[in-house]
């Protein structure tokens, strides 16, 4: 026996610990480990961790290898994590074709397996029998795959492993919206099987995705056709919903200890040091125990109340598993891999010393083992219950748990100094967290000719075309996308290559390089191609601005600095000159900071140096043994790519010569207002909420909506009647047919004009109408009016006339139709004409039309299924529609066309609003991309409900009626339209600000229908941003509400009420507020709203910080149709909560009906305003008790007074104290007489 130094004797201890506990046990033939000695099964994430160790101590022996032994020792270890490897990569190939159609499905039954036989590497359990899909697993073996080719192990051999492995990143590339089992292989947690989105898995797959990034599997040996490619927005999308999440694990489980393993080793997932720490001690403080960590709250796995006979739980049972969930000591040994890689010695020796006294020792070499978990024994778990932490646990499960032992040897040889943290991690993933210097955003722009260029120029900013910056090539980013679908393709394996169609920012803002071709790609948001958006160039500069702000958080972690490439063309021309918004943006970017993110402006040769280069070698014939060569499909599509930019514009709505004969004009008048008759959007009535809860006195009669309207010259077209009547009729008011009841059209005369809302009358039935002479000869349009309608196209030169004429022709003959002219040589369509006519009018930006014949033409936003999987993947629900009746809740991403189905479903015939909520969901998901504290405290955002806000938003502020607020909304181009969302989000105010704006409004609606107004925020006063909506009126009178003159509505009366109303439609709640409902059901037998009951069973399911209990509140406070009394009924469950919180009394009683409480406050408001004679006299507060009955005079909603709605929360006249007495009231009932109350003063 030779002589060891001390270092040698006891590394040679833990090989033999290794060897025992861990290569013993590895299978020679697949080299995977079973589960144990009596269950072959190897699951993947398992045997991943168990190789850890045997991985640590490799380096550890490659470093002290004074003799050949210790190499040979090394190189055996070494050959042991490649054996393993190989064997996961080899089970996993068997199952390609799932890898494949998984890649277009995402559908857990075609998921690959989580575990297989560890004696053939098949399969060993049936897709539907277990929870496969675990994308944390296959996420685990790609980053583990990195690490280990990075440390220098030769783990893939062909090049068909590189294509296979290729396709596993594509495989978890779309984690961040695929829900999965998790890494307890449970889902929900009542383990019925249902998966759910998981943070751990998210940051596992984010891990994996950064780490494979340009990595070359071939390590040192390898070229450029072994190496890995990853799209880095990719990474980034999962990064920004982890963000989101932490440190929420899941719907079901507010709080998981697996979050250890992405917070710190082995992932490094998160790049926010605040949120690392927060994440860190939440789970020490609510789940960590004497013996290790609990997975998560309510966790019923082994607990001695746990029926053993079945694998799913009862909703009612999981409270029975409060405070006796198992404890597992595998969270101390990530606890103290965190505090070595933190190189915090005295945390890591207090965990060692816990971990070590909870730790077996073998009967006959006295090695320590660590358990699986430590249960509370049957018959201690009531007195644990009682006081969590005081009985003594049995260990449980098996022992050793190798997954835990191989992390315990693995910080034993980081605490004894046989290892570096760096070695454990060579990608260097640890420093994900550090700070990093500044992102400098390089921006080029491009002009298409030399036109445009000349004409920046005289703005003195310099720029070249798109012909000077050859050899480059500029592409737009749909070219990219397109060549990435050749990644990954393998004819012999039966994979093709990448699915998704996407490119982000992130991927454009670097160069490429192919053979000795260099590529520079447009962004996504700037192909024209794409939906009308784009054509909006101040929303185009808005974009700018957010996406290089964007990048100046996103780039932290990638090479080089983003290049952003912008080609001007002539469709950003605003009649022949360069629009001042594009202008004053450029200068912005020339002065080197826009927006608080350094930039710099300059050509693009001189960026080469320091931006990243990748390299599309994979665009190679690799498979035909032609590496160099192009594949010839590529060849063909870059050659055709490039001739294509010469596109042919259609030319037949030009006009030919010759005067309208008397005729065409009668003919004319009955298609008038064919678009405007599709409309939903009412905003023309009293009737608070949707419901039309007036029946009071015949009042003022204005014209309804539904008949014809002088003003514009209009009359329905036959076929639109026949259409409406066949619509599901859910009248909004209950009208007979062939009756005008005064619901929809009252209208009062009040000392404060009272706020307009929206009112839906999209299905009302048909009610009889006055025909016109026009009309009736309507019945009767035989074939050859077409041919009459087809010659007024060509004569009018107003867009709006073409727009009635076509959507006449579509309702009558449909899309299809083939309207008899040709245009070289093929038949024209309607289709053709509306093409046409949506390209002048995006041109003309005339956008009420852009928008209609967009939906008319079945086009969608093309990042619809994007922006609606971003605002879901970050626990946010949508309802398209408009409440009560047509609301569809959307809670899981969907496909393209499912959600454009779901959205013209939901609003019937009505395209223009079909359009708008595409629209509105799109700037949605951008400001929650980048501002996501506007939705804090919003579960659910209901597009239809913020469309009619906006529309009485704009109704209120240019004081007109429904009508021209619905035309008006309609008609706000896409930036106007972002704007007005923003600020119905962040709850400014804004006013109008012109003296003489209302006749200016009503001589813009008389001359054509439109006013052009742009919303400009103004961040003058300290008090609270106001904006000012200007009229194009030549004068503006810049200044505060107060100087408006009295002709605008008096704006601080009624501030409350459009707050309510406003909070009501968003479903703003108070902070904590879902939790503190939690605790109000605990003390009661259930709350009634809406005559919908919350049951206190809820809170036997679900933990107070659960998402899932959350929604269930939601959804019942949801069925309130108006959004001011929605909002006094949240002030109210309040009221209650502090009840609760105070202790004032130890239980509320039965069943709560929370209106009674709104009503009862309401009650004694009304008598307090009598007493003092307030506003309320002239209304409701009257001797004989309010409006008698039936609806109330002054259009308060659900029976509320609306000088109660208008009151300030605070104050001795404030809601809060009207709710606070009304709850006194309640509990005075249900005391028993006598009964003390607790009444200390606060």
């Amino acid at each position: 026996m030779r002589t060891r130094s001390n270092s040698g004797v006891r590394l040679d201890y833990y090989q033999r610990v290794v060897h025992k506990l861990i290569l013993d046990h590895q299978q020679p033939v697949t080299g995977l480990f079973p589960a144990s000695p009596d269950n072959d099964h190897a699951w993947i994430r398992d045997n991943l961790y168990c190789i850890l160790a045997v991985w640590g101590l490799s380096m550890a022996f490659k470093k002290i290898a004074d003799q050949d032994e210790d190499r040979a020792k090394t190189y055996e270890l070494e050959q042991s994590c490649v054996k393993l490897m190989r064997g996961l990569l080899m089970a996993m190939m068997q199952q390609k074709d799932k890898v494949e159609k998984f890649k277009s499905t995402q559908h857990p039954l075609d998921s690959l397996h989580a575990k297989y036989s560890s004696t053939t590497g098949r399969s060993v359990v049936k897709d539907n029998e277990w929870g496969h899909l675990q994308v944390d697993a296959i996420s685990l073996y790609l980053l583990i795959l990195a690490q280990m080719t990075a440390s220098g192990l030769q783990i893939v051999f062909s090049l068909d492993e590189v294509a296979f492995i290729q396709n596993l990143v594509f495989y978890i590339e779309s984690a961040y919206c695929t829900p999965d089992y998790g890494i307890w292989e449970r889902g929900d947690k009542t383990n019925h099987g249902l998966p759910e989105l998981n943070a751990s898995s998210i940051g596992m797959a984010k891990a994996a995705l950064e780490a494979m990034n340009e990595l070359d599997l071939f390590g040192a040996r390898g070229g450029p056709s072994s190496v890995i490619h990853v799209l880095a927005d990719e990474a980034q999308k999962c990064q920004a919903v982890l963000q989101s999440m932490l440190p929420r694990e899941s719907n079901s489980k507010e709080l998981d200890s697996g979050l250890l393993s992405i917070i710190s080793y082995p992932a490094f997932a998160v790049d926010d040091p605040q949120l690392i720490t927060k994440t860190r001690d939440t789970i020490v403080n609510k789940l960590q125990g004497k013996y290790g960590c609990k997975r998560f709250l309510r966790d019923g796995h082994k607990t001695p109340r746990e029926d053993p006979n079945r694998l799913y739980y009862e909703p009612w049972e999981l409270r029975m598993f409060e405070n006796i969930e198992c404890e597992w000591p595998l969270f101390f040994c990530y606890l103290i891999l965190d505090y070595c890689f933190q190189g915090d010695k005295n945390n890591i020796s207090g965990y060692m010393q816990k971990l070590e006294n909870l730790m077996i020792r073998k009967e006959d070499d006295g090695i320590k083992l660590v358990p699986e978990l430590y249960a509370v024994p049957p018959e201690k778990a009531d007195l644990e219950q009682c006081q969590p932490g005081s009985q003594e646990r049995i260990p449980l499960g098996r022992c050793p748990f190798i997954w835990a032992q191989s992390l315990y040897i693995l910080g034993k040889l980081l605490q004894e100094g046989f290892l570096a943290v760096g070695e454990l991690d060579p990608l260097n993933r640890r420093l994900c967290s550090e700070k990093k210097p500044d992102v400098v955003v390089q921006i080029v722009i491009l002009a298409e000719d030399n036109e445009i260029r000349d004409k920046l120029i005289e703005y003195d900013l310099h720029v070249q075309t798109i012909a000077e910056v050859a050899p480059i090539e500029v592409q737009p980013a749909r070219v990219l996308s397109h060549l990435y679908t050749y990644l990954g393709r393998n004819k012999k394996l039966g994979l093709s290559g990448r699915k998704s169609r996407d490119v982000g920012i992130l991927s454009t803002s670097k160069l490429y390089s192919l053979n000795d071709r260099i590529f520079a790609f447009t962004p996504q948001f700037s192909d024209m191609k794409r939906f009308y958006i784009a054509s909006d160039y101040e929303l185009m500069v808005d974009t700018l601005k957010a996406e290089i702000n964007f990048l100046k958080s996103s780039w932290q972690n990638l090479l080089g600095r983003p290049l952003i490439v912008l080609t001007l063309n002539q469709t950003y021309l605003d009649q022949g000159k360069i629009p001042m918004a594009m202008i004053t943006t450029m200068k912005k970017l020339k002065s080197g900071y826009i927006n608080g993110t350094r930039v710099t402006l300059g050509n693009l040769g001189d960026f080469l140096s320091t931006s990243a280069i990748t390299n599309l070698s994979f665009l190679g014939s690799q498979e035909d043994g032609y590496p160099d060569k192009l594949n010839p499909q590529v060849q063909s599509y870059l050659e055709e790519h490039l001739l294509r930019s010469f596109s042919n514009k259609l030319s037949f709505l030009s006009r030919p010569a010759g005067a309208p004969n008397a005729r065409m004009l009668k003919r004319r008048m009955s298609v008038r207002g064919a678009i405007k008759k599709t409309r939903s959007i009412n905003v023309d009535s009293e009737t608070l909420g949707m419901e039309g809860e007036y029946v009071g006195p015949q009042l003022e009669r204005k014209p309804s909506w539904l008949e014809v309207d002088a003003h514009y010259g209009r009359s329905p077209s036959p076929d639109d009647a026949r259409r409406r009547s066949i619509t599901k009729g859910t009248s909004t008011t209950g009208l007979g047919v062939g009756s005008i009841t005064p619901t929809e059209v009252a209208k009062e005369k009040l000392p404060t004009p009272p706020k307009e809302q929206v009112l839906i009358n999209k299905n009302i039935p048909v009610i009889v109408r006055n025909r016109t002479a026009s009309e009736s000869q309507g019945v009767s349009y035989a074939e050859q009016e077409t041919d009459e309608l087809v010659t007024m196209l060509r004569e009018t030169e107003s867009l709006d006339e073409q727009g009635d004429i076509l959507q006449y022709l579509v309702d009558t003959h449909g899309l299809e139709f083939n309207t008899g002219m040709t245009e070289n040589g093929k038949a024209v369509t309607v289709k053709d004409l509306l093409k046409s006519l949506y390209e002048k009018a995006c041109t003309q930006k005339l956008w009420g039309l852009v928008r209609h014949t967009a939906g008319m033409l079945g086009k969608r936003v093309e990042d619809l299924a994007k922006a609606v999987t971003d605002l879901l993947v970050r626990q946010k629900q949508i309802t398209v529609g408009m409440p009560p009746n047509n609301e569809h809740t959307i809670t899981a991403p969907l496909p393209e066309n499912e959600l454009r189905q779901l959205i013209h479903l939901a609003y019937g015939d009505d395209e223009s609003t079909a359009m708008l909520t595409q629209e509105l969901l799109v700037y949605l998901a951008m400001f929650i991309r980048t501002e996501p504290q506007l939705f804090l405290e919003m579960l659910r955002l209901r597009v239809g409900l913020i469309i009619q806000v906006m529309a009485t938003e704009l109704s209120r502020t240019l004081s007109c009626d429904g009508e021209e607020a619905s035309e008006h909304l309609l008609n706000l181009s896409p930036f106007e339209m972002k704007n007005l969302l923003y600020h119905i989000l962040s709850g400014k105010e804004f006013a109008i600000n012109s003296a003489n704006s209302l006749c200016v409004i009503k001589e813009k609606f008389a001359k054509m229908g439109r006013g052009n107004f742009s919303i400009v925020s103004n961040k003058s006063h300290r008090y609270g941003k106001k904006s000012q909506i200007i009229l194009e009126s030549g004068q503006s009178l810049q200044g505060n509400i107060e100087d408006i003159p009295p002709i605008v509505e008096p704006d601080r009366q009624g501030q409350w009420l459009r707050r309510r109303r406003l909070d009501g439609a968003l479903n703003r709640v108070p902070r904590d507020f879902y939790p503190r409902v939690w605790g109000v059901l605990e003390k009661c037998q259930g709350l009634v709203i809406q005559g919908k009951v919350l049951q206190p069973n809820l809170t036997q399911e679900m933990t107070s910080g659960e998402l899932k209990f959350a929604l269930a509140v939601e959804t019942v406070l949801n069925s309130i149709p108006q959004p001011e009394y929605r909002q006094l009924v949240v002030e109210a469950l309040m009221v209650l909560t502090l009840v609760v919180e105070y202790k004032a009394v130890s239980h509320l009683g039965g069943t709560i009906t929370v209106e009674h409480l709104v009503h009862k406050a309401n009650q004694i408001f009304l008598e307090d305003q009598m007493r003092c004679n307030g506003d309320a006299t002239l209304c409701c507060a009257k001797a004989d008790g309010g409006g008698g009955g039936g609806a109330l005079l002054c259009g308060g909603a659900a029976g509320v007074c609306q000088h109660l709605y208008d009151s300030a929360p605070s104050g001795s006249y404030g809601t809060m104290s009207y709710l606070a007495r009304a709850v006194a009231a309640l509990l005075a009932e249900r005391l028993p007489p006598g009964a003390p109350v607790e009444c200390a003063i606060t």
